[in-house]
């Protein structure tokens, strides 16, 4: 069948993205929520740490009011600290959820899909699933992976590091003070790793809507296919097009002999104009053509006896401006009253 050389078509974009098939890169995902929890922790985390500290003390003095007691349980304060615990993170974890969301949002757009969540049973296949795991992909995918494992790996080792002077001190500093060390050394570290996990994340979503347009290249059969189901056979659209041209020309050979002017650009544009009082309001554009059209409707008048008058603003404005079969605008209707004025002192005619 040949190699899938064609770059994927708009309507196979479409149905894979109707299944779920889009480029979207997790490493991405991974570093816009390390971003959103920096952010949630600058703004949130000391209110944060003041309520658990407290939560803390309460539950201590709790239980040791509950230790003097011969048959209490710490069970019951217990189960109250875990249910603060949950609502102090509460608003914490929904915002966290909200960014993975926007992360993945921001790459794809918004996505539902529920094929994606349809059962295959080509999933189930034992032999196929082996074969995938063995695959060239994988073990490329793999090797990446680690890659990224060990670069990221790396910048914390040598953020840890540069700030080991500051770890050994940790012992000699007080309880808060030891927080705040660590907390700093800790936020600092997470901006590092930020800005890798961007990088990385960028490089990654390049490779994987390249990699996504790759899987979905096509056969130039397919492409063959998928036009002629869309637009139809080309020897079909081709015979209703020369229908179309032979229907217009009958059209042109009816009307154009029955005009009383022909107005052109000189080339471009050819509108045949009729006016007759006896029923009608204002003159009516009969025939209208551009290059080929207007060369027939030049050929006609000259061939009928029809005046062929140049006035190239005329033309062009009745052209873009008047369908066929209507009445002129009244902005024309003191320019064609002058054509047809002329046209009938040619004649020998009377103005009306």
């Amino acid at each position: 069948m040949g190699e899938r050389t064609e770059s994927p078509t708009t309507k196979r974009l479409s149905e894979a993205r109707e299944r779920g098939q889009v480029a979207r890169s997790q490493d991405l995902a991974s570093a816009f929520l390390l971003l959103g929890a920096l952010i949630v922790l600058a703004t949130l985390g000391a209110g944060l740490l003041e309520r658990m500290a407290a939560l803390l003390r309460e539950t201590l003095q709790t239980w040791i009011v509950l230790a003097a007691a011969p048959d209490a349980t710490p069970v019951e304060s217990l189960v109250v600290s875990l249910r603060h615990i949950a609502w102090m993170l509460a608003p914490i974890l929904a915002l966290m959820t909200v960014i993975a969301y926007v992360s993945h949002v921001v790459q794809i757009g918004w996505l539902v899909s529920v094929k994606a969540l349809q059962p295959k049973l080509e999933k189930f296949n034992l032999v196929k699933g082996l074969g995938k795991m063995v695959s060239r992909r994988n073990w490329v995918k793999g090797g990446v992976n680690i890659m990224k494992l060990a670069a990221v790996t790396g910048i914390a080792s040598l953020v840890i590091k540069g700030d080991y002077a500051q770890v050994i001190t940790l012992p000699l500093l007080t309880a808060q003070g030891a927080f705040a060390l660590v907390g700093q050394m800790v936020v600092k570290l997470a901006l590092w790793l930020l800005l890798a996990l961007i990088f990385i994340g960028v490089i990654d979503f390049l490779y994987q809507r390249w990699q996504h347009s790759h899987d979905l290249r096509m056969h130039k059969h397919e492409v063959k296919d998928e036009r002629r189901s869309t637009e139809g056979d080309p020897l079909i659209r081709a015979r209703r097009l020369r229908m179309a041209r032979e229907i217009a020309m009958q059209r042109l050979r009816a009307d154009v002999p029955k005009a009383d002017v022909v107005v052109t650009n000189p080339t471009h544009f050819a509108v045949a104009i009729k006016y007759d009082e006896s029923f009608m309001r204002a003159p009516r554009v009969v025939a209208k053509g551009a290059d080929f059209l207007a060369l027939q409707i030049r050929q006609l008048a000259a061939a009928n006896g029809v005046p062929i008058i140049e006035r190239p603003s005329l033309a062009r404005a009745l052209y873009r401006n008047v369908e066929v079969g209507r009445e002129i605008p009244q902005e024309q209707y003191e320019a064609v009253a002058e054509v047809l004025a002329y046209v009938y002192r040619l004649d020998g005619r009377a103005a009306s």
